[in-house]
């Protein structure tokens, strides 16, 4: 791999939550790295980012993964048996595998503070998880053996081509962001600028 390709950022944001039973999510944790983006439109995608990965968290089920693409970017998800789901933000060419391994571990790491007591330090794990966008930008490098592992099943991850795909019969992405109370009057008129001129995914 090239020191061009190397040094490109190819992910973007990563939280954990909470899947609840009533099917509703609880933020945990998260980060999102928007520095290669317009210094004016961070906040908003920052909430954009938190407010995709809910969504689609919220419709995932348990122990499922899942591929979302939305044009150039790609979301994995994944909930597991302890109800706990992680949504990962790349670009379109991140291999899927070496996502899933980093949210599997990102999973284990959490479940061993909640374990031992150190879940509720949410300021130290967040430096964890900018350590691990940063490592896991260079896929082979994070994860040497992906340049032998070529045939590692992920036949079980869904794919799906839109976010709209994803929602349920009836359900319309510009309802849920005009109904969030996520997302700030200033994050949905961005939305509604940015998907008139087609802008980078909508609102990335």
């Amino acid at each position: 791999m090239s020191s061009t390709a190397a040094a490109k950022q190819r992910l973007f944001s990563v939280h954990i939550m909470r899947k609840e039973a009533n099917g509703s999510t609880t933020p945990l944790v998260g980060v999102s790295d928007v520095s290669k983006f317009g210094y004016f439109q961070r906040g908003s995608l920052k909430e954009f980012m938190l407010f995709t990965s809910k969504i689609l968290i919220e419709r995932t089920q348990t122990t499922l993964k899942q591929s979302v693409r939305e044009q150039e970017y790609m979301c994995h998800i994944f909930v597991n048996a302890n109800n706990l789901g992680v949504c990962l933000l790349s670009d379109n060419d991140y291999p899927r595998r070496v996502a899933f391994t980093l949210i599997t571990k990102l999973l284990e790491e959490y479940e061993a503070r909640v374990r031992d007591g150190t879940a509720s330090d949410t300021s130290d794990f967040e430096n964890k998880l900018f350590q691990y966008l940063t490592r896991y930008q260079n896929p082979e490098e994070a994860d040497p053996m992906m340049k032998i592992q070529r045939d590692l099943d992920d036949t079980k991850i869904i794919m799906h081509n839109t976010i709209d795909n994803v929602l349920a019969r009836g359900e319309k992405l510009d309802d849920l962001v005009a109904r969030s109370d996520m997302l700030s009057t200033q994050s949905k008129a961005f939305y509604k600028t940015a998907k008139k001129t087609n802008q980078c995914c909508s609102y990335w």
